[in-house]
């Protein structure tokens, strides 16, 4: 039998366990809640931060601008914008660096723990039945593992590897397809493509060997702390043979300096950035098999070699199709009535080339850079008025902005990289190396290539050349993008000197050069006829001619005569609206397919439209080679050609011009006149 007090008193137990169970609810939530308070402070300052390091690079570049343009109203040249980006950065690094006070750490001993691979850049911990992600930031120096707050600070401001190559490197590469002079370009292609191919190939295994004597030297000195392997050596020599003469390019285009030497270092520059992001691939590719992973395999030598034909074969389609793609969009859709829409699909097809190729395992910047030639060549013609400006001023700023975003960020990254590695004999070893790499890519090329060529590249244009071997953006890019290993790191800081060092210097000492040298500067590259071998040529009779001889200069363009054929008769027509209509260049059995594909416009324009950059014009009716007043036919006759009015009047008014009238057996030169 149950006593009467038995229910009141199960009450009153129960009363106070409700009550404590609903303080520890309580609990529990404010201890929850100020955890959701502290993680949303850290967030938020942590977007303070990362706004702070924007702005800070931000206003690097705003200052560079104000800089440049002090010099150019100053008429100062002997540090170009390139320079002065990375002496702000260098400015803004050590602040960070040293300016900024340190804050302990404040556990004395960190935990450790011993693991035999390396770490995974994720790690998931359970804590209390909370699942927390961990993700790897990188290694922190031994001597600063307390200072853990500037270790932080440091890390914010340096960007991810991927940045550079998926958003900086596009419109540099874009731009230099996109402007590129055809005439100049073409008219010295074999010579290009020789320097670009063979002579990087020739800098990188010579770099690479010369290199590898350095680090034995440094072995046997006993400065070599860690593993570094000839395969390192050749992929070293890889990423510093890619040149950047943006410095000396520019100083160029502001004298007018000679058209073709411009030529050969603009185009030498442009393919061999995209030869040694290739060459650099198919390096890592190298893996012998057995047990020594980096000893000389030929099967692997020549599965390296088949990686790297194969990369840069597909990347060059993938741009070149991307290209078609976009000609044949502009031209069968009424976009040219909506300007905006036209220019902004003009920009996104174009930056998808790179992340396309990319994602396909092919190289972005081969893909991006025949895209621009691609896009130059036949969707150009394509676009509206406002179009053709837009697509031209958008990517020139993007390009300014990137280049000089990323020289600001090399010379911050002198300071706020965490894991340099300064080795003073293997950095002396690569700047010996690089020089004779350049030397051994220049001369010996320039003595093969003038055996072949009417026109001679004079020692003037090599000498030159050799100087004009600055390294810049491609370098840096290709050095930064894997610093995992001891090898690497040591790379990279060698790299960033040696890019501080040719764009000051040699930046710096190219207008002293271009005099030292006798190169003509003041040229007009529209009105400029081809060079002779002494850099200069004559006026005799009514054709120019070279000193060695009295051939004139557009019977060396017969090796293009096949394909500017093919090209004004078949793929302008299909690609733009210029060109001979398809209806009298396809056969007669082809009818319908060529009224399909040829636009109505180019029925209206029976005066075929000529691309200005040409440097070659193909007439329909007889298949003649013209240039300028002078035609040559399949046969080789020349003959004198019919001017039109336009050409008529451009003769009268050039001839007006006093500076321009020169006489039998006349230097051409044109001075620089300063109008202060």
């Amino acid at each position: 039998m149950s006593s009467p007090y038995s229910r009141p008193l199960r009450g009153n137990v129960l009363l106070p366990a409700c009550i404590l169970l609903l303080f520890r609810l309580d609990q529990f939530r404010a201890e929850d809640g100020m955890e959701e308070l502290a993680t949303e402070k850290e967030a938020e300052e942590s977007h303070r931060q990362d706004s702070v390091n924007l702005l800070t690079f931000i206003l690097l570049l705003t200052l560079t601008i104000l800089t440049i343009w002090l010099f150019k109203h100053r008429r100062v040249r002997f540090l170009h914008e390139t320079g002065l980006a990375m002496i702000y950065g260098l400015l803004v690094g050590v602040i960070l660096r040293y300016g900024i006070p340190s804050t302990s750490y404040h556990n004395k001993t960190p935990p450790s723990c011993s693991l035999k691979e390396r770490p995974v850049p994720t790690l998931l911990l359970n804590v209390g039945n909370k699942f927390f992600e961990y993700t790897l930031k990188g290694e922190i120096n031994s001597r600063e593992i307390h200072n853990v707050e500037q270790n932080d600070m440091l890390r914010k401001v340096t960007f991810d590897p991927e940045v550079f190559f998926n958003i900086l490197l596009p419109p540099i590469i874009f731009h230099a397809g996109y402007s590129l002079k055809k005439r100049h370009f073409f008219r010295n292609l074999g010579s290009i493509l020789a320097y670009a191919f063979f002579g990087t190939a020739v800098s990188c295994f010579v770099i690479g060997n010369l290199m590898y004597g350095v680090v034995k030297l440094m072995q046997v000195a006993g400065q070599l702390m860690d593993k570094f392997y000839y395969t390192d050596c050749l992929f070293f020599g890889a990423i510093i043979s890619a040149t950047d003469p943006v410095t000396v390019l520019a100083i160029f285009n502001e004298l007018h300096a000679d058209v073709d030497l411009y030529a050969l270092l603009f185009g030498e520059s442009v393919l061999n950035d995209a030869v040694a992001i290739v060459l650099s691939s198919s390096i890592v590719a190298y893996q012998p098999t057995g047990e020594n992973s980096h000893s000389f395999d030929a099967a692997a030598f020549f599965k390296s070699v088949g990686v790297f034909l194969g990369i840069f074969s597909g990347s060059f389609a993938m741009g070149a199709v991307t290209g078609v793609v976009t000609a044949l969009v502009t031209k069968f859709t009424k976009l040219h009535c909506f300007p905006l829409l036209e220019t902004a699909l003009f920009f996104l097809m174009s930056w998808s080339t790179f992340l396309l190729a990319e994602a396909c395992g092919f190289t972005g910047v081969v893909a991006v850079l025949f895209c621009g030639i691609t896009q130059a060549h036949y969707t150009y013609n394509n676009l509206s008025s406002e179009s053709t400006n837009r697509t031209k001023q958008l990517f020139e700023v993007l390009h300014f902005l990137a280049e000089n975003f990323i020289f600001s960020y090399m010379g911050l990254a002198l300071f706020t990289f965490q894991n340099h590695i300064f080795s003073p004999i293997f950095i002396v070893g690569a700047f010996l190396a690089i020089f004779i790499g350049r030397a051994c890519n220049i001369y010996p090329l320039s003595f093969l290539l003038n055996l072949g060529r009417r026109h001679k590249i004079g020692w003037n244009f090599q000498h030159m050349m050799m100087f004009a071997g600055l390294r810049g953006a491609m370098a840096f890019a290709l050095a930064i993008r894997d610093t995992a290993t001891y090898a690497r790191q040591m790379m990279f800081t060698t790299t960033l000197l040696i890019v501080f060092f040719t764009v000051w210097v040699f930046g710096g000492g190219t207008t002293p050069m271009l005099s030292w040298l006798h190169i003509r500067v003041g040229v007009d590259p529209d009105l400029d006829p081809q060079p002779t071998s002494d850099s200069f040529q004559v006026l005799q009779g009514d054709g120019l001619q070279s000193n060695g001889g009295s051939k004139t200069k557009q019977e060396s363009a017969w090796l293009f005569r096949l394909w500017y054929s093919f090209d004004h008769n078949y793929l302008k027509p299909i690609l733009t609206h210029s060109g001979p209509p398809l209806t009298s260049t396809l056969p007669g059995c082809c009818g319908p397919l060529a009224r399909c594909l040829t636009s109505p416009q180019a029925y209206e324009n029976q005066e075929q439209l000529r691309d200005a950059d040409s440097d070659l014009i193909l007439n329909d009716s007889d298949l003649t080679l013209t240039y300028g007043d002078t035609a040559i036919t399949a046969n080789g006759a020349c003959g004198r050609r019919k001017k039109s009015n336009s050409e008529e009047a451009l003769e009268r008014e050039l001839e007006a011009v006093d500076h321009e009238v020169i006489s039998r057996g006349t230097r051409l030169v044109f001075p620089i006149e300063d109008h202060a």
